[in-house]
């Protein structure tokens, strides 16, 4: 059986992230999958977890270094990280398996692990502290995928086989019928509700947010996941914004469904970058009207099916045009996320590892 060790940036979760869903999709491969060690004084799971059939994962015995720590504790961690995935690919009789990294830290494991060929996914812009490793990175692999335009170029100088691979989406799952509506929606019914779902952060660019609250006291805004303190206080007194905290991941179809339009916000330090997130592809799925802030001079997406905003006033302007949307454009919407659909991009990178000879 062919095989892949993933070294992952994001513990395994019920929320799948970018990278399970591709390697979940990949029939006929072994997988090992080590994810970083747990933050201090949380439990540690279980080794050798067997999430799919023919995936397992292990925890890292240690924390990876930052960037530019090159102390002798951070070099002790790396070996016993080293040893600890070594001891693993023995005891599993992986030898020379396909190496899948998706950060820039990865790069500390080149020279430590025996592969027969590298594969970076570069999923978003990991900043300029980390430029020296990623390029690195990038300048060892056999097949780079970037998830824009953009991020290709950023990696063009240090590589030329790389692929742009968008995220995606599990569509089906945002197309279902009649799903009840959940009890913090309910008590708004009757308004024009807004919805983003998501974490914010203070990296988070509120000001759209908050110009169209201020404007608008008749739409009512559904902030649905993880919140910090800051991006809470930069909200403060704003009655129609509603922060629900986290979401369960079966819930966010419900979620979609009982708003009236879905909106996402720019990430300041992912401005250049120009990723879509899985979540607008999810919105997609859902047919809803949808507003996104962008990037001036980047690429503009679906626009055809996308109201597209650059500053607060373009953002109150675009949800109000939104809002006043045909239905008609919901099955365009639905197509756009079914060609993106995880399934659809696993068979991308696939082909590209295949092509690379990899498999």
């Amino acid at each position: 059986m062919k095989q892949l060790l993933c070294l992952s940036y994001t513990p395994w979760q019920a929320r799948p992230d970018r990278t399970q869903q591709l390697l979940t999709r990949f029939a006929g491969v072994d997988i090992l999958l080590f994810e970083p060690a747990p933050r201090r004084g949380r439990p540690k799971p279980e080794q050798g977890r067997r999430v799919r059939p023919n995936i397992t994962v292990y925890t890292l015995p240690a924390a990876l270094p930052a960037a530019d720590d090159r102390s002798v504790l951070a070099r002790r961690r790396l070996e016993k990280c080293s040893l600890f995935i070594q001891e693993v690919m023995a005891r599993r009789r992986f030898r020379e398996p396909v190496l899948w990294c998706n950060h820039p830290a990865h790069s500390f494991f080149l020279d430590e692990l025996a592969y027969r060929g590298l594969v970076y996914d570069c999923h978003r812009l990991w900043g300029d502290r980390w430029l020296d490793r990623e390029s690195d990175l990038s300048a060892h692999a056999e097949v780079i995928f970037a998830a824009s335009p953009a991020l290709a170029e950023r990696l063009s100088p240090c590589n030329q086989n790389i692929g742009v691979l968008p995220n995606g989406s599990n569509p089906l799952i945002f197309t279902q019928q009649d799903l009840p509506v959940p009890s913090a929606v309910a008590a708004l019914e009757g308004r024009h509700l807004l919805c983003r779902v998501g974490d914010l952060t203070g990296q988070t660019e509120l000001s759209p947010l908050i110009h169209a609250a201020q404007r608008r006291l008749d739409w009512q805004f559904l902030l649905a996941g993880r919140y910090t303190q800051t991006a809470a206080d930069r909200l403060k007194g704003l009655e129609n914004v509603h922060l629900l905290g986290p979401v369960e991941p079966l819930d966010i179809p419900e979620y979609l469904a009982s708003c009236d339009l879905l909106f996402d916000l720019l990430q300041s330090d992912q401005r250049p970058a120009g990723v879509i997130p899985i979540r607008v592809y999810e919105y997609l799925a859902s047919g809803k009207p949808i507003v996104i802030m962008a990037q001036p001079g980047l690429e503009e997406h679906f626009p055809d099916a996308v109201q597209t905003a650059y500053d607060d006033e373009g953002f109150l302007y675009r949800c109000g045009l939104a809002l006043r949307e045909s239905p008609s454009r919901a099955p365009l919407r639905r197509e756009y996320a079914r060609r993106a659909s995880w399934p659809n991009r696993a068979a991308e990178a696939m082909a590209m590892i295949e092509t690379a000879g990899l498999f």
